[in-house]
C-alpha cells in the first residue's frame, strides 16, 4: 500500500485525536451497557431510572410480561438511554475508525480490529493506546527521514565557490 503523504500529516493528527476521544467514549458506553445488561438479564432483573416515584436515581424491578421483559418503573429509563446512546455513538466511532484507517492506509483487517473495539468490552481502550502509539511513531519516523533526506540533498554553504575563492 502507498504511504500517506506528508501533506496529510496534520489531518492524520486531527483524525487521531478524534479517534482517541471517540474510543474512550465508546469504551465507557460499552461498559455501562454491559452493566445494564447484567442488571436486567440476570436474576437481579433491575433497570435504572432517573426521577419518578422512586427518587432521583433508583432501580425498578423488571417483570416477565406478555411481550417479554417489562419494566415497572416510571421516570426516564436510563438503562434504555445507555443502550440508545451507545448504539448511535458507535456509528460515530466507526466513522473515526474509518477516517484514521483510510488516512494511514492500513490493511482492511486493521479496520476490523478497530471496529471490534466498540463491541468487545475493554478492547477500545487497548486499541486506542496501540493506535496512538503506532500513528505517532510512524509520523515521527517519516518526518525524521524526510528531514534527513532534505539535509542530505542540500549542499553546505562552504562548498559553494565564491568570487574570492576562484
Amino acid at each position: 500500500m502507498p504511504a500517506p503523504k506528508l501533506a496529510t500529516f496534520p489531518a492524520i493528527r486531527g483524525a487521531l485525536k478524534f479517534y482517541q476521544i471517540c474510543s474512550v467514549i465508546t469504551g465507557v458506553g460499552l461498559l455501562l451497557l454491559c452493566a445494564e445488561m447484567i442488571l436486567k438479564y440476570t436474576p437481579l432483573r433491575l433497570e435504572l431510572f432517573l426521577g419518578g416515584s422512586g427518587g432521583f436515581l433508583w432501580f425498578a424491578p423488571v417483570v416477565e410480561g406478555a411481550d417479554g421483559l417489562v419494566s415497572t418503573g416510571d421516570g426516564v429509563n436510563l438503562s434504555l438511554a445507555i443502550l440508545v446512546i451507545h448504539g448511535w455513538f458507535y456509528v460515530v466511532y466507526l466513522f473515526a475508525c474509518f477516517r484514521i484507517w483510510s488516512m494511514m492506509r492500513w490493511p482492511f483487517w486493521r479496520f476490523l480490529m478497530l471496529a471490534a473495539g466498540g463491541i468487545v468490552p475493554l478492547l477500545s481502550f487497548f486499541m486506542e493506546a496501540v493506535v496512538a502509539r503506532d500513528v505517532k511513531r510512524y509520523l515521527a519516523d517519516r518526518e525524521a527521514s524526510e528531514l534527513a533526506a532534505i539535509a542530505d540533498t542540500s549542499t553546505p554553504t562552504d562548498a559553494i565557490p565564491t568570487e574570492t575563492s576562484r
